[in-house]
């Protein structure tokens, strides 16, 4: 469901404020900023990790083990830039913060290309360094649980 103010929110904006959510360990809410129909991709995911997920509950299910697995603490280099398309944008960022399990420093460089309608994230492709971590390691959190 769109809100009138999730409506004319700007791809920039929403990414920014979900950058907020997952630094505030807010996965509901970051899923919220997802369309029910919403596609998230991870072009060079490993063997054993998904690369697409389709709807807003895959995606929140593949997110709800994030916090327990990865404490972020910032994203201090984001570059966002404008395309041809006013509801694409594509971000250049790093996120920052330990492995919950090791203690060990997160730091992950990241290109994501996001396209945003209605004021709600519709497609979204993450190009993460899949050298950064493996399946299995205690960053893996898409088997948390399950």
């Amino acid at each position: 469901m769109t809100t009138s103010t999730a409506a004319t929110t700007g791809p920039s904006d929403l990414f920014r404020r979900g950058l907020r959510m997952l630094i505030d360990k807010d996965i509901a809410a970051w899923t919220g900023l997802w369309d029910d129909r919403g596609v998230l991709e991870f072009p060079f995911a490993p063997d054993g990790w998904p690369k697409r997920l389709e709807g807003r509950v895959a995606v929140a299910d593949y997110m709800r083990h994030y916090p327990d697995h990865i404490d972020l603490h910032d994203f201090p280099d984001v570059k966002i830039h404008e395309t041809g398309d006013s509801g694409t944008i594509v971000v250049e960022m790093r996120g920052v913060g330990r492995v919950v399990r090791t203690g060990k420093p997160f730091d992950m460089t990241y290109i994501a290309v996001v396209t945003v309608s209605g004021g709600l994230i519709t497609h979204y492709r993450d190009y993460w360094n899949p050298l950064t971590v493996s399946p299995g390691s205690a960053t893996d959190f898409t088997r948390g649980g399950r």
